[in-house]
C-alpha cells in the first residue's frame, strides 16, 4: 500500500481538502443524472461508488476524526449503501500509512530518540494502519512488542474536522440535523479521549486487569515507560483478524468459542464495571489459531451513568414490552419521547421504539442465542429503514433518544455484527463467575 510522506494539518489544508472532495461529489451527481436522462432506468450503483472512492481516498489522506467517523459509519449495516459500506470498513485496518521518516519525527519528539535508539529492530513499514494511529513492530532483548504511533495533527483537529464531515454524514446517512447537533458532542468528547494515548494505556490496564477472569480471552501488557502522549507501545499478539479467521473455515465449537468470550468480556464490562470498550470493530481483535480472542485496543471507552443504565437496561427486559405505562415513563426517562409532545406523536415513537426494543432485546429471552440467524438481522435492518425513512423522525424538531444512547447502542450493534459474521451460538444468560463478582 502506498505510504503517505505528509498529512495536511492545518485547518485551512484540511477545509480545502473538503472542498476539494465537496466539488468531485458534486461531480460525479452531475455525470449521474446526465446519464439518467438518457437512460432512466439508470440505478444509483455506479454513484456510490464513485462517490465512495472520492470520500474515502481524501478522508484516509486526512485521517483522524473523519476517518474515524467513515470507520463507525461502516458498521451500521442500515447506515450507508454497500459501496461505502465497504470502501469505508478500509478505515478499520487498512487506511494508508505514513512514511516511515514521520514515525521517526513522533518519537524524536517524545522520547527525544528514534525508533531504533529505543528497539532493537523497529519495521519502517506499519503492520497495520488504522483512522488514528498506525501499529510497528518491534523486538527489545528478544521480545515482541506493538509499538502504536498516533498520526500528526489528529488532536487538535478533532472539532474542526467535525464540522467538516458534517455534511457528507447529513447527506450520506439521510440524518435528521437535530439528531447530529445532539450527539455531535458526544462523538467530539470520545474522539478527543481517543487521542489521549496515557489515558488510553491507564484504562487498557485497568479493564484487562478487571477482566482477565474471563475464559478465552486474552489482553496484551501495556508498557507506559515505552509509552507517551502519541506513542503507545504494547506486547505483540499473534493471531488473524476476523475476515482471516472466517476464512480459514474455523469449526462451529470455535466459532462458538470465539463468540462466547466476546460475549462475556461485554456482559462483564456492562454490568458490572459500568464502563465498556465502544468500538467492537473487527480491527481491535485479535484470534489465535486455539480459538482464543485478543483485545488490542481501549481507545474509545464509555462510562454508564446509573441515571442511563437503569431506563436502557429495564428495556431489554421481556415483561416490559407488555406493560405501557412503565414503558412510557422509561421513554421519557431516555427521551425517545418528551412530556410535552402530541399525544400522536407520543403514540408513534413509543410503538416504532417499543418494536426496536424487542427485536434489539431477543439474545437476552432466551438462554442461547444463534447470531448465525441472517433473519433475526434481517428484522434489525428493516427496523433501520423503517426508522431512517420515517418523516416523523426526520422532521422531529429534537433529537430522539439520550446522548448516552449513542455509544451503546453503537456497541451492540458493533458486538451483534461480529457475532453474525463468526454465525456464532452463544449462551447470554448471566454467567457464574458474574453472579459471583457482581454479589
Amino acid at each position: 500500500m502506498k505510504e503517505q510522506s505528509k498529512i495536511p494539518t492545518g485547518k485551512v489544508q484540511r477545509a480545502a481538502k473538503f472542498v476539494t472532495t465537496g466539488a468531485k461529489v458534486g461531480g460525479n451527481y452531475m455525470k449521474h443524472y446526465a446519464k439518467k436522462v438518457m437512460n432512466p432506468s439508470l440505478s444509483k450503483d455506479e454513484l456510490h461508488q464513485d462517490n465512495a472512492r472520492d470520500i474515502y481516498n481524501s478522508l484516509s489522506e486526512l485521517k483522524g476524526s473523519a476517518l474515524k467517523v467513515a470507520q463507525m459509519m461502516s458498521m451500521d449495516k442500515n447506515m450507508l449503501p454497500t459501496a461505502y459500506q465497504d470502501k469505508f470498513s478500509m478505515a478499520q485496518y487498512s487506511a494508508p500509512p505514513l512514511s516511515y521518516p514521520l514515525v521517526v519525527k513522533t518519537f524524536q519528539q517524545y522520547f527525544k530518540k528514534s525508533p531504533t535508539d529505543i528497539f532493537d529492530t523497529f519495521t519502517k513499514n506499519a503492520v497495520n494502519a488504522a483512522s488514528i494511529g498506525q501499529v510497528h513492530k518491534a523486538t527489545l532483548e528478544g521480545k515482541e512488542y506493538a509499538v502504536k504511533i498516533q498520526y500528526p495533527g489528529v488532536a487538535s483537529s478533532v472539532r474542526s474536522d467535525l464540522k467538516l464531515v458534517r455534511p457528507f454524514a447529513v447527506r450520506l446517512m439521510n440524518l435528521n440535523e437535530k439528531d447530529l447537533d445532539h450527539y455531535m458532542e458526544e462523538v467530539e468528547t470520545k474522539l478527543i479521549e481517543e487521542t489521549d494515548y496515557l489515558l488510553e494505556v491507564q484504562r487498557s490496564v485497568e479493564i484487562s486487569e478487571a477482566c482477565a477472569h474471563i475464559e478465552n480471552i486474552r489482553f496484551p501488557k501495556y508498557y507506559p515507560k515505552l509509552s507517551d502522549e502519541r506513542i503507545i507501545t504494547m506486547d505483540w499478539m499473534d493471531g488473524k483478524v476476523l475476515k482471516e479467521y472466517i476464512k480459514s473455515n474455523p469449526s462451529q465449537a470455535d466459532r462458538n468459542k470465539v463468540g462466547q468470550a466476546l460475549w462475556d468480556f461485554y456482559d462483564f464490562q456492562i454490568h458490572t464495571l459500568r464502563q465498556v470498550h465502544a468500538d467492537p470493530h473487527p480491527g481491535n481483535f485479535i484470534i489465535s489459531d486455539d480459538a482464543v480472542l485478543g483485545v488490542i485496543d481501549f481507545g474509545c471507552v464509555k462510562v454508564i451513568p446509573e441515571e442511563f443504565y437503569d431506563p436502557y437496561f429495564n428495556l431489554i427486559r421481556k415483561d416490559i414490552l407488555h406493560e405501557d405505562k412503565e414503558l412510557e415513563q422509561l421513554f421519557t426517562q431516555l427521551q425517545f419521547i418528551y412530556p410535552d409532545d402530541k399525544p400522536d406523536d407520543k403514540t408513534y415513537f413509543s410503538a416504532v421504539i417499543k418494536d426496536m426494543m424487542g427485536i434489539l432485546g431477543q439474545p437476552f429471552h432466551q438462554d442461547e442465542f444463534d447470531f448465525g440467524d441472517d433473519s433475526y438481522f434481517m428484522k434489525i435492518y428493516q427496523m433501520g429503514e423503517v426508522i431512517s425513512q420515517s418523516p416523523k423522525f426526520r422532521e422531529s424538531e429534537r433529537a430522539r433518544g439520550a446522548r448516552d444512547g449513542l455509544y451503546i447502542n453503537r456497541t451492540y450493534f458493533g458486538l451483534y455484527n461480529i457475532l453474525n459474521e463468526l454465525k456464532a451460538k452463544v449462551k447470554t444468560t448471566k454467567p457464574e463467575w458474574a453472579i459471583k463478582v457482581a454479589v
